[in-house]
């Protein structure tokens, strides 16, 4: 992203982000709400598929289950769907609380010296609340809708990595 003030390439992330754990979580949802098969989804299925850390997923799904978003089932056969349809998810409710609607500056800390007197903080907090509202007119049911939802569709047909070895005594000994 180019600085307005200075012309340069500034090294760091874009200004504003969602972090790691509400991207995860965004997936879980949008990945769970294809159900054509009798077997449950598990954490470890969503990992492989989106390449993502399987200790990782579990808090989020946890966090998720907690807030009511998703039924999970533990132990042999158990897996994971959500608890409402698609249309009952409101993007900018989930981000708001994935996210833990923390604000975009904080002022307090390290103390700004401005802080007394600054209008920055007020029209960010404009601004965000201005994102939440424009998200929240969506629903995991637009999310999903195509391309999407056929690329979702294309990631539960794709074979388990495991489940497409063929045995042999190499793969038994080389399980991680």
């Amino acid at each position: 992203m180019q600085s307005i003030l200075r012309g340069t390439v500034h090294p760091s992330s874009p200004p504003m982000q969602l972090n790691r754990f509400t991207d995860l979580g965004l997936r879980v949802l949008m990945y769970l709400t294809h159900r054509d098969r009798d077997q449950p989804v598990t954490i470890s299925e969503i990992a492989e598929r989106f390449a993502v850390s399987r200790n990782h997923l579990v808090k989020v799904v946890h966090f998720m289950g907690l807030q009511g978003w998703l039924n999970n089932s533990r132990g042999k056969g158990g897996g994971l769907a959500l608890a409402q349809p698609p249309e009952h998810y409101r993007l900018g409710q989930v981000i708001r609380v994935l996210e833990g609607n923390a604000p975009l500056i904080d002022c307090a800390e390290p103390p700004c010296a401005l802080r007394q007197d600054c209008q920055l903080k007020a029209l960010l907090d404009v601004g965000m609340q201005a994102f939440f509202s424009t998200l929240d007119g969506y629903t995991l049911r637009d999310i999903i809708a195509s391309p999407t939802g056929e690329a979702i569709i294309r990631l539960h047909r794709r074979p388990n990595p495991q489940q497409a070895l063929p045995a042999s005594p190499d793969n038994t000994h080389h399980q991680s």
